[in-house]
């Protein structure tokens, strides 16, 4: 049942992609809005997950649906798909071909499906649980770095948290040989994580439409993750921890220190 659904939030990611790359390629005719500190939201945004909500309500009429831009609309099935249609608004705007559509499906507290599509490089990122991760068919595996020094970490940043917590990972990752990498789109440089392109990626808060797809794709890929209730995540969102096995244990230890302390569930 995953793979069929797999492979139809994989169809869905490209056709909201293609949508999206419309909007991308006349961004001067974009309403743009400010929803906080660095979050914008454009009409891009909202039309792509409107067209991703009806194609899900068509597919699985049953199933729940959480998304950026319009919330939660709570399901009978025990299926909940979270998306975010454009991850890396802020770029997207700009012109700045960073940006990804997200698509993870949940059922009873676990990640069953994760797609991570790049509609620019025509990448597309994939993972079903216990099926393998992939990229546009290929098989992915985590980087087998051993060393923080050996590879760059993606290090997230957002208005929601401590502003030290992004500052204080850039610091102690660099004090230890570390490089740090940031393109302002959370979900590719999970997805980047997972196939070995950086070595993992740190962030203290990502709401659920941001990471799900990622962590599970990562885990696929045969990388480690730090453990979320994911149920709880769907809410409340999650700290987010991904590495290499060579490298999770320093990646965490360095969130652990770096990171005002989580709040209580």
């Amino acid at each position: 049942m995953s793979i069929d659904r797999l492979e139809f939030a994989v169809a869905l990611a490209e056709k909201a992609g293609e949508l999206g790359l419309d909007y991308f390629r006349k961004l001067d005719t974009l309403t743009i809005t400010q929803k906080g500190h660095q979050d914008l939201v454009s009409e891009a945004d909202r039309n792509v997950e409107t067209l991703i909500r009806a194609e899900l309500a068509k597919a699985y009429p049953d199933d729940g649906i959480l998304g950026e831009e319009h919330g939660m609309q709570e399901g009978t099935s025990g299926f909940t798909w979270v998306t975010d249609p454009i991850d890396g608004t802020a770029n997207f705007v700009a012109g700045i071909p960073q940006w990804c559509v997200i698509i993870a499906c949940v059922h009873q507290g676990q990640v069953i499906v994760g797609v991570i599509h790049d509609p620019v490089s025509k990448e597309t990122f994939k993972a079903a649980a216990g099926h393998g991760a992939f990229v546009n068919g290929k098989p992915i595996r985590v980087s087998e770095s051993q060393s923080l020094s050996n590879g760059s970490v993606g290090v997230g940043f957002n208005g929601r948290t401590a502003i030290t917590d992004a500052v204080n990972v850039v610091g102690a990752l660099v004090s230890k040989g570390g490089v740090f990498f940031r393109n302002a789109s959370g979900g590719l440089m999970l997805a980047y994580a997972a196939s070995g392109r950086l070595i993992g990626y740190v962030e203290s808060h990502m709401n659920a439409w941001d990471c799900l797809a990622g962590m599970l794709i990562t885990r696929e890929a045969g990388g480690e993750v730090m453990d979320q209730d994911i149920n709880h995540a769907l809410y409340h969102g999650a700290r987010v921890v991904v590495g290499a096995p060579g490298v999770f244990a320093d990646l965490q230890e360095i969130a652990d220190s770096s990171f005002a302390p989580l709040e209580a569930a």
